[in-house]
C-alpha cells in the first residue's frame, strides 16, 4: 500500500488526541488539576485551526465513619458527599505564521477544586472550599525536515490567576463558620521537543510547563460570626507545580492509531500554605510560624499519569477512540485524593472536511482509603481535626466539542 493511501486512511492522525482530551479522562494528575495543560491544537496541519470544547465531570465521592478531634462524634453527621461536580472548558486558535512556524493561543481553567460537605463531624476541617483558576497562553512551534519526518521545537509563555475561599466551624454550640478568601496571579513558560512523520500519523512530543510563582497571595478572613470582623490576610510565597508530559501516538495499521502518555506533575510542592494577618511581618509568616493564623493544608505528594489507547477511522466522516488510564493518587494519608483509574471512549463526526464535531465520554473509579493525621514541615499536624473513610467510588463525565480548520 503507498504512502498516500495509508496516510489517507490513517487521517490527519490529529483527531484522536483531540477526541481523547479532558472527557475521555477527567481525572488528571491529581492535586488541584481539572483541565491541566493541552497544545494539541498546535499540531493541527490546517493553516488556521480553531476548537471550543467543554467537559462536565461528576464524582461521586463520599466521606464515611467521620469523626471530629480526638475521634470525637460531634453529633453532626458521619457521613457527607466529598467533591461536587465541575465544568472543564478549553477554547483555543492555531495559525500558520509562516511556513514552518506555527502559534496556538488558548484559554483553559487548568486548576480547581470543589467540595461542599456542610455540617458533618468534619465541619472544624471543612464545610465547603471552592478554587477556580483561569490561563491564557500563547505557544508557538517551528518545524524543519529531519529524517524521514519533521523535528519541531515548541516553547510559549502563559498567565494564570487563582483564587477561591474555604469555610469551616469555628464553633459547634453554637454553629458558626469562618471563611477564607484568597487570590492571586503569575506568570509561567513551556518549552518543548516533537517528531513528527505524517504519512504514518506518527508523533512523539516532550514538553515541560514552568512552575507558576504566586507572591501576592492575598484575600480577607471573615470572622464576623464570632464577633471579630474581617481580617486582611495574606500567604507566604507558594508555586502552582511544573510538569512533564511525554505523549506518543503512531499508525498501527490502514485505519487504526495506537497512542499513549506519562505525565509527572510536581503537587509536593504544595503542603500547608500558611495564612497570616497583614499586620504580620513576612519573617513571621511560614508554616507553623508565630504569624499564621490559620492554613490551607494540602499535604500532596506528585502526580503520575498513564494512559493509552487506540483511535480507528470507520469512513471519511466517522473516528472512534478509546482509552484507559491511571492516576497516582497525591493524597497519601490525609486527604481523599487516592489512585483512580478510568475508562473512556468518544467518537468524532466529520461533516464536511473543515468541520469536526466530537461528543466523549468517561466512566472510572476512585478508589478507598482513609484521611487521618499527618505530621509536616516544622512539625505541623494536621487532620486532627478531623478523620473520615471513603469507600470506593464512581466517576463520570460526558464532553463535547467543535473544531474548524481552513
Amino acid at each position: 500500500m503507498n504512502n498516500l493511501r495509508l496516510k489517507t486512511l490513517l487521517g490527519a492522525g490529529c483527531f484522536s488526541l483531540a477526541l481523547i482530551g479532558s472527557a475521555m479522562h477527567p481525572a488528571r494528575a491529581g492535586g488541584l488539576e481539572r483541565g491541566g495543560y493541552d497544545i494539541d491544537l498546535l499540531f493541527d496541519p490546517a493553516p488556521f485551526a480553531t476548537e471550543a470544547e467543554a467537559t462536565y465531570v461528576m464524582p461521586d465521592r463520599k466521606f464515611k465513619n467521620a469523626a471530629g478531634p480526638n475521634g470525637a462524634n460531634l453529633g453532626l453527621g458521619t457521613t457527607a458527599d466529598g467533591a461536587e461536580g465541575y465544568w472543564i472548558p478549553h477554547i483555543g486558535m492555531k495559525v500558520q505564521v509562516v511556513q514552518g512556524v506555527d502559534c496556538m493561543f488558548d484559554y483553559s481553567q487548568p486548576w480547581g477544586a470543589h467540595t461542599a460537605p456542610g455540617i458533618w463531624n468534619g465541619a472544624l476541617s471543612n464545610t465547603e472550599t471552592d478554587i477556580k483558576s483561569n490561563n491564557y497562553a500563547g505557544t508557538c512551534s517551528y518545524k524543519f525536515d529531519a529524517g524521514k519526518g519533521q523535528l519541531r521545537f515548541i516553547g510559549g509563555l502563559f498567565y494564570q490567576d487563582i483564587g477561591g475561599f474555604k469555610e469551616s466551624l469555628v464553633s459547634v454550640f453554637p454553629v458558626l463558620t469562618g471563611r477564607v478568601d484568597l487570590e492571586a496571579n503569575g506568570w509561567g513558560w513551556r518549552a518543548g521537543v516533537a517528531y513528527e512523520i505524517p504519512d504514518i500519523a506518527l508523533r512523539a512530543s516532550l514538553v515541560y510547563n514552568s512552575k507558576v510563582k504566586l507572591d501576592n497571595l492575598s484575600g480577607e478572613l471573615d470572622l464576623t460570626s464570632v464577633g471579630q470582623g474581617v481580617i486582611p490576610i495574606y500567604g507566604s510565597t507558594q508555586y502552582m507545580p511544573d510538569t512533564v508530559e511525554l505523549k506518543l501516538q503512531s499508525g498501527i495499521a490502514p485505519g487504526w492509531l495506537a497512542f499513549g502518555s506519562i505525565k509527572w506533575v510536581n503537587w509536593s510542592v504544595l503542603q500547608s500554605v500558611p495564612i497570616c494577618p497583614t499586620i504580620a511581618p513576612s519573617s513571621l509568616c511560614y508554616t507553623n510560624g508565630p504569624g499564621e493564623v490559620t492554613s490551607l493544608d494540602l499535604m500532596y505528594r506528585d502526580g503520575w499519569t498513564v494512559s493509552g489507547g487506540v483511535g480507528h477511522k470507520f469512513n471519511d466522516q466517522w473516528s472512534g477512540a478509546a482509552q484507559i488510564s491511571w492516576d497516582r493518587g497525591t493524597s497519601h494519608g490525609y486527604g481523599s485524593q487516592s489512585d483512580t483509574w478510568t475508562l473512556g471512549g468518544g467518537v468524532a463526526y466529520t461533516p464536511q472536511p473543515n468541520i469536526e464535531v466530537r461528543l466523549g465520554g468517561a466512566i472510572g473509579v476512585l478508589t478507598s482509603g482513609h484521611s487521618g493525621i499527618m505530621i509536616g514541615e516544622n512539625g505541623k499536624v494536621v487532620g486532627a481535626d478531623a478523620t473520615y473513610d471513603f469507600g470506593n467510588d464512581l466517576i463520570t463525565a460526558i464532553s463535547g466539542g467543535v473544531k474548524i480548520r481552513f
